[in-house]
This record gives structure tokens, sequence and C-alpha cells, in this order.
């Protein structure tokens, strides 16, 4: 009977390694095909983080892209997306709950995107192509451009006459974008977020033409550090620049729960919250994060206990970063395990099976014992020997058959979590 116990814990713990390996990286553009008319200039702004994808890695290229996505993007740029604010909030429909208020605020005061005469920003409403090319015009050096090259478009007649100079002077730059038809600018329609992503190439790529005051600070990497929080993680450096700190791709870092969890109460779309139990410090002793700092995290699925032991499995993708100055930082993160998903470890099954072979034990002997005792009071200890283990071996066998554990953490409980693509911490 003990070597049958044993072996079946044996087989039943087996299946439940959790040696961590590198997670398939979750952030691909999952709805870009290599020939799509904007694919190089979407790769370069989302590698460059300028634009992103959403918790699917999809980048939704036809849709429009609004005034606040794009004033952001702007920011980025421009290396002006961590410059001070140094204007008070004029606009009657934005506030300082909003997600974009501060980048907003730092558009106001560097002058790059203007509101409307009625005092709104409108921050949720598309972008419009002839709004995009006034920007453009607005932030580029002055120069006299030639009002004929309109004329080779066949819409000309269409571009409003507020912007008309800035559509030659954005022309002659070639900061523009005319797809898909190359005759035709479409001034009057929403820009796209492709579309965004073409500008935005562009002028990344002409910065020189852009007025001084509007260009922040150029980045320069200035060395590189290590991150050794965990040994078998598959990357351990740290890139550290004048502008931000780099944590790249294949780093592991250690977060803690921030309540307690129970995967039963939980469904797929869920936020759940981390938190960092201590300040982040690379191995030459820079800060990258303080503690305290917030990790979220949204449960993209949940697969609920299954018959034959199989335990609970809670797939999450931990998308932000916010620090307790309020600093907002884009990641993507799973579970640094072997299939990239938390759930109950060998040993919290073992205590199953074990107590389930117990409760079958004791059952048998009461079983065995009352048995005995009914036809033979002399045979209790007959009864009592058989039915132990046949009690045991009944307990076992269902503990093993049932569906396994729901997944529970406590708050504080740590988790290893995989990063998936670099996560950029602007310097104060």
């Amino acid at each position: 009977m003990k070597k049958l116990l044993a072996s079946l814990l044996t087989a039943s713990m087996l299946g439940l390694n959790i040696a961590p390996v590198f997670a398939a990286d979750c952030c691909k553009i999952k709805d870009i095909s290599g020939g799509y008319w904007a694919n190089t200039a979407i790769v370069s702004v989302v590698d460059d983080s300028v634009m992103y994808t959403d918790s699917f890695g999809n980048f939704n290229p036809e849709a429009a892209i609004t005034r606040a996505d794009f004033v952001t993007a702007l920011l980025k740029v421009l290396n002006n997306d961590n410059c001070a604010i140094t204007t008070s909030n004029k606009y009657s429909d934005i506030s300082r709950q909003d997600p974009f208020y501060n980048d907003i605020m730092r558009s106001d005061s560097l002058g790059l995107v203007y509101g409307y005469p009625n005092g709104t920003f409108k921050a949720n409403k598309p972008m419009l192509r002839s709004e995009c090319v006034s920007v453009i015009s607005h932030i580029t050096k002055d120069k006299a451009s030639d009002m004929s090259v309109l004329s080779k478009f066949d819409d000309a007649a269409s571009i409003p006459a507020w912007s008309k100079d800035e559509y030659a002077k954005t022309l002659s730059y070639g900061i523009y974008v005319n797809h898909p038809d190359e005759n035709m600018l479409e001034p009057n329609r929403n820009l796209t977020r492709a579309e965004a992503a073409v500008i935005l190439s562009k002028l990344k790529d002409k910065l020189t033409c852009v007025k001084p005051q509007y260009v922040g600070e150029s980045e320069t990497v200035l060395g590189t550090e290590h991150l050794n929080l965990v040994k078998e993680a598959p990357n351990n450096k740290v890139t550290i620049t004048n502008l931000r700190k780099i944590v790249d791709k294949g780093n592991v870092i250690i977060v803690a729960f921030d309540e307690k969890f129970f995967s039963k109460k939980h469904n797929a779309g869920d936020i759940v919250n981390f938190v960092l139990p201590e300040a982040l410090y690379t191995e030459e002793g820079t800060q990258l994060l303080p503690g305290g700092t917030k990790i979220v995290a949204e449960i993209t699925r949940i697969q609920k206990p299954r018959k034959f032991n199989k335990n609970a499995r809670v797939h999450l993708i931990f998308k932000s970063i916010v620090t307790p100055d309020g600093q907002c930082i884009e990641m993507c993160g799973k579970p640094f395990t072997k299939d990239g998903t938390l759930k109950e470890g060998p040993w919290m099954t073992f205590w199953k099976l074990f107590l389930s072979t117990v409760s079958g034990g004791l059952v048998g002997a009461g079983a065995g014992t009352g048995f005995a005792f009914i036809h033979t009071p002399a045979r209790l200890a007959v009864g009592f020997a058989v039915g132990i283990p046949v009690g045991c071996s009944v307990g076992l066998v269902v503990g093993l058959l049932t569906p396994g554990l729901h997944y529970k953490a406590k708050k504080g409980e740590q988790v290893m979590v995989i990063l998936l693509d670099d996560a950029s911490i602007k310097n104060k």
C-alpha cells in the first residue's frame, strides 16, 4: 500500500512541474501583415513606443486616431513626453482624472495642438487629416512654399482655405500621406491610426525640420546595467540613457498581490493589482522603481478545475506600471512559469490528495470495524486492518479523479513576471 501511494503521488506531481521558461511574446502586432501598405511605419512607431497595440496585440490601423492619442504620440516623437507643465487647464471638457490630462497640458505648455474657440479640447474626437497637417505645418520651420504644388491633386478644391498654406508647406517637407489614392489628399476625412503612424514616422526622421522650441533633449545611451532577481531569467540587461531606463525584454521582476485573490470569484477582463514589495535596483545600484509601485494586470482567461485533478489556471497580461508619484509606464508581461499561468503548486495538490486519502482511510476504518462488529465482534481488529487500506485506496483514487483546485493567493504572496517587451522608465 505504501508503494502504491508513493507511486500515485509521484505520478500526479510530475505533471505539475513549474520550472519557468521564456513565454511567447504577447506584444506582436497581430492585425498587420508584412504586405500592409503602412507596415514599416507601424512597426517603427510601435518599436519606438510612440504608438501602442491594444491588450490583444492589435494595432487597429483603420480606426480613427483621437486628438488625445495624437497628442500623446506627437509628444513622444518630439522627445517632450516628460516636459514640465507650465500652464493651467483652460479646457472645460478636460479634468485631472482624465488619463490624457498631463499630455494635453504638456501640449498646451508647448503650444503644439490647440483647442476650440468655445474653450473645449474634444480629446476623444477623431483627428482630421487637415488638423494633422495644420499641426505639422505649425511646428516645422518656416519656409516659402509653392502653392502650385496643390494643383496636382484631384481634390485640391476641397482643401479648406485656412489650411492651403499649411498643405503646401507640409508637402514641400514631404511630411504627408496620400493613401490609397496618390492623387487625393482627402483633407476632411478622419486620420486613421495607420496614416498617423506614417506621418509620425516621417516627422521622426525629419526632426531637424522642426522648430527648436518644440524638440526636447535627444537621447544618449550612457551604459548597460543588470537586473539579476531570478537566475533563470532569459535576460538581465537594463539600458541606461540620459532620458530613461529601459528594462530589456526577457528580464524577470518579482511582484506581490495587493489583496487576496481567489480564481473562483474572477472572470476574464477583471483587473488584478500587484505591488513591488520593495524598491527595484540594478546590481550596479541604479533605482528603477520605488517600493510601493503598482503593477496592473488583466485576466485574459481562467481555465476552471477539471476532472482527473487538473487545477485551475489563471492567464494574466501585466499591462502597466504606476509609480507612487503617478507616472504610468506601459509594459507587457506574463507570469514566469512553465505555461505562463498562475495555478496551485504541487504541494497544495499533494495535501489535497493526502487529505482525500486520509479521509478515505478513516471512512474505510469506520466501515470495516462496524461491519466486523455487526457480524463478528471478535474480529474488530481485522475489520480495522482491512478497512484502512481499502479506504485509503478509494480516497486516493477519488482525489486523483475529481476536479483539481481553484487558485488562491494571499495578500503579499509573490509572483515572478517576465517582460515580453522592453519597459521604458522615464527619468524624473
